[in-house]
């Protein structure tokens, strides 16, 4: 017995679609039969670059790409309008876009903290809610996923915003899966540990040794290796179809045990053969 995943007449809309995971988001759930809307703020060029490899690959009209922001009502509205009028109708969202940025906290301006929650919490929050609108509308349910990220429950030095931005996601996608399981909108989350993946735009400051620094992760990932954008993908694409049905309101983290990966000593390595007590040590 097969589970393929099969997208087929739906209609997607990804956030932030042309660049790294987004990208390859669009382009898995283009393969699993969605016709997907690429919207974009930055990098004009790879929005219709993928957009015109969709179309060649799968079908004319496969996928659109559309400029705008997701923090502003107005722009929400135009974006999930611009899609209804293309495919007639809106079945899924993956809330992908998000800004990062590296800042101490004693010196982190305003302007940059209101930047980034503008963006990873308030648009999210607006397009979620158009979207949500737009499936009730039509009046057979929908799926709104969220890309989170495992900072929404791990801290990062220098990070403060961009965690407490992902932290409010995680608790906005149970807040919108409990208030909207009534009109069959299922609302689940997707949180990438370390991803390697072309943003399009730097996160932060590169490491002064970024051999040692990737090498690292090889001890910090209990899989040994950073993520794949694929892989990310595959869980977008499962969570999307009739497979996750029953699914919402929870997140599932793509991350190879790093985010759990707390405690690094091995203390099964200090055991003789014949001593297999506990040494008391936490």
């Amino acid at each position: 017995m097969s589970l393929p995943i099969d997208l087929s007449g739906k209609c997607v809309l990804v956030t932030g679609g042309n660049t790294g995971i987004g990208a390859e988001i669009s382009r898995t759930l283009a393969a699993a039969g969605a016709r997907v809307a690429i919207d974009y703020v930055i990098l004009p060029e790879r929005a219709q670059r993928l957009v015109e490899d969709l179309n060649q690959k799968y079908a004319p009209g496969t996928a659109i790409a559309i400029e705008g922001s997701i923090a502003e009502e107005d722009s929400a509205r135009q974006i999930v309008d611009t899609v209804v009028k293309s495919f007639g109708r809106l079945d899924v969202l993956v809330n992908n876009a998000a800004l990062e940025s590296v800042f101490p906290a004693l010196d982190l301006p305003l302007a940059e903290w209101d930047r980034i929650l503008n963006v990873n919490l308030r648009g999210t929050f607006i397009m979620s809610r158009t979207a949500a609108r737009q499936m009730v509308a039509q009046g057979n349910g929908g799926v709104i996923i969220n890309i989170q990220s495992i900072h929404d429950l791990i801290a990062r030095k220098g990070a403060v915003h961009y965690c407490v931005s992902k932290a409010g996601v995680a608790m906005l996608t149970k807040m919108l899966a409990l208030e909207w399981a009534e009109y069959g909108i299922r609302v689940v989350g997707v949180s990438p540990g370390a991803i390697a993946a072309d943003r399009g735009t730097p996160a932060g400051p590169p490491p002064p040794d970024m051999a040692e620094f990737l090498n690292q992760f090889n001890e910090w990932i209990p899989l040994g290796r950073f993520g794949k954008p694929q892989e990310v993908a595959n869980a977008v694409a499962f969570l999307a179809s009739d497979l996750a049905s029953y699914c919402t309101g929870t997140t599932l983290y793509v991350d190879g045990a790093y985010s759990i990966n707390l405690v690094r000593y091995d203390q099964r390595q200090w055991l003789s053969r014949n001593d297999k007590t506990s040494s008391g040590i936490p």
